[in-house]
Parts: structure tokens; sequence; C-alpha cells
């Protein structure tokens, strides 16, 4: 049985992991953490994670970019294992985490948590290693809520790197046409970015070939499929030797 700590396991996603777990018989949540204390919750939660004194495998952690130099410490100190969820991280915490993986304990770091966007991401190098030499234009369409800030998304972009990754780098990426008036040169990547209503995550990615049109698409009904691929990385991860994995690990 892995044993986790929950940082940040009074925000949404904290306590939609706490939920998950109850139904999964290979992991249990043994500690939280969190500043907001008005939730009751299975486990003891701490304010500050240097206060936690509970016994534990690996943290999942979805708290916020302002926790993770705290939390990526205490992971050094106690050469505990952590996957890394929380987002908006800038380039020095980054590399802080990339340091820590290296010469301390294991670190799990990937743009989209979902299983079913790791293995899309697999399944497009090897669909783009066929399309593209054939001549097929690549597209890629993403969809979120009205109140996401950013686009197009970070998942958008991991899902046009593998691509442009299997091909070289042969590709640039082409985010508004409006201004453009010519053809669609053979090495543009679109992305689209459409926000509306309250869409968790949709992505579609076309390959547009003569007479025929291939799209993979990919579509999140709740925030939960994060969650699942977190408690799957924290299976994983658990007792692993120090480096810098992701998602692609996970699935195999």
């Amino acid at each position: 049985m892995v044993k986790a700590i929950m940082n940040g396991c009074n925000g949404h996603m904290g306590q939609t992991i706490t939920r998950l777990v109850k139904d999964d018989p290979e992991i249990e949540i043994v500690a939280g953490i969190d500043l907001f204390d008005g939730i009751q919750n299975d486990y003891p939660v701490f304010k500050n994670i240097n206060d936690c004194d509970v016994q534990a495998d690996v943290v999942i952690d979805f708290s916020s970019a302002k926790a993770v130099d705290t939390l990526l410490d205490f992971c050094e100190e106690k050469q505990m294992p952590v996957v890394l969820c929380s987002t908006g991280l800038s380039e020095d915490q980054v590399k802080r985490a990339t340091e820590v993986s290296t010469k301390k304990t294991a670190v799990l770091k990937s743009a989209n948590m979902s299983l079913g966007i790791n293995v899309l991401l697999k399944m497009l190098r090897e669909a783009a290693a066929t399309f593209s030499p054939a001549g097929f234009d690549i597209e890629i369409v993403e969809k979120h809520h009205n109140q996401k800030v950013d686009a197009p998304s970070g998942t958008a972009l991991a899902l046009a790197d593998a691509i442009n990754d299997e091909m070289d780098g042969q590709f640039e990426y082409v985010y508004d046409r409006s201004q453009r008036r010519q053809k669609r040169d053979k090495k543009e990547l679109g992305i689209s970015a459409v926000r509306g209503g309250t869409i968790v995550g949709d992505h579609d990615v076309i390959f547009a070939g003569e007479d025929e049109v291939i799209t993979f698409s990919h579509r999140a009904y709740s925030k939960a499929v994060f969650g699942k691929g977190a408690i799957e990385a924290a299976k994983f991860l658990a007792g692993k030797p120090a480096g810098l994995y992701d998602m692609s690990d996970v699935i195999g």
C-alpha cells in the first residue's frame, strides 16, 4: 500500500483525489497540507508541510506555485518522491525541481496529468511520422471554459511539441491567420483556441490530406481525469530512484 501526502488537500483537486483514493486499494492518503482548514478529512491536515511528522512514500502536489519552494525543500530533505502538479511555476522553480530530482529524489512533472492525453501524445508521434511525409496538413483545435486566461492551452502546445519533435522541429506554429493573405504553407502547424461556457478541456488534432481527414480527439468531462492520472503517477513514483520523470514513464 502506497502512503501519500496530499499537498493542497482542501482545494478542488485535493478533494477530488481524496475521494478517488478511497476507492483505490493500492494507495491511501495519510496526511494533508493546506492553509484552509474548513474541511473535515479522514487524515490529519497540517498548515505547513514542515510540521508534518507522518511517514509517507510520496507527495502528490496540487497546491499553488507559491507553495512549491517549501515543498521542494521538504522533499529534498526527506528524499521523498513528489508528483508535481501545480501550474504556473517560474523558470527558477522548474530548474529547482530538476536539481532536486538529479541529486536527491524522484520528481514527476507533466504538462497534463490525464492518462488519455499522455497515450495520445504517443499516438501522435507515430501518426506524424506517417502522415506528415505523405503531405497531410496538421491543425490543433483546443476548447476550454470562458474563465481560462491563457491561450493556447499548455496541453495543446504539448501535443504540438510531440509532433514537432518527431519531425525534427520542421514546423512553425501559427496561432492566428487573420493577418495572413496567402496559402497555407506545408510547414505550418496551426493551433486554434476556443473559449466558452464550462468546457473542461477538448483537444482535436487534425491530419488533413487529399480526400481524407484523420482526427484524434480527447474530451475531459471533469477534472477527475487529472486526479486519476496523479494517483497512478504517485503509485508509479513511490520507491523510484532519484530522477526526473513524466507521465510517459507511467504509461510505459
